[in-house]
């Protein structure tokens, strides 16, 4: 058993501190996938990494909604986030790019913990170019990336982080600028 205040430095005890905060929340793991990586600089020096990425869903949310989270390990240390994915409408029945950007800053400022890198995301997605591009496929990714001092202050504090996120997540869902924005427009 490993201590919880001991600072985190491979991919496993990171896997299982992320994976504990998020499934204590109620969320139950999908799906879990590892890859190694070895990127060649010159002829035999280069770096490597260890990558893990896990799907979460809640039985009680719409299917369009779900965790993932991406955890790395590399020369450099670890490092990941935790991202709150929806997929939304077809493009053409979002409100203005610029109007949906304002309205999910918001959510982010009012529903995340402060103090944290939160990005957030917006991908649009065709299947090709015949498509029309008002039924283009969106989906947001609402994240926190965890930051290098919950690493070095243990699994504990990595547990406690996701969540706090989770249940952060959780109130975005509920938030006016998220479901005006996304859910009830499509």
């Amino acid at each position: 058993m490993t201590d919880d205040a001991q600072p985190l430095l491979t991919l496993e005890p990171f896997i299982e501190a992320v994976q504990d905060g998020i499934t204590r929340a109620g969320w139950v793991l999908s799906g879990l996938q590892k890859t190694t990586s070895h990127q060649f600089e010159g002829r035999w020096q280069g770096e490597s990494s260890r990558s893990a990425y896990l799907f979460f869903h809640h039985d009680k949310s719409p299917d369009f909604v779900s965790i993932d989270v991406f955890l790395d390990e590399t020369t450099k240390g670890l490092k990941g986030n935790l991202a709150l994915v929806v997929s939304g409408p077809e493009m053409g029945l979002l409100e203005p790019m610029p109007d949906l950007l304002a309205a999910l800053a918001k959510v982010t400022a009012d529903c995340l913990p402060e103090h944290y890198q939160t990005p957030f995301v917006v991908r649009l997605r065709m299947d090709g170019p015949q498509d029309d591009p008002l039924t283009a496929e969106t989906e947001v990714r609402i994240k926190l990336t965890i930051p290098s001092e919950a690493l070095e202050a243990g699994a504990g504090a990595v547990s406690a982080l996701a969540s706090v996120t989770t249940a952060a997540f959780e109130r975005s869902l509920a938030h006016e600028g998220l479901r005006s924005s996304l859910m009830e427009a499509g």
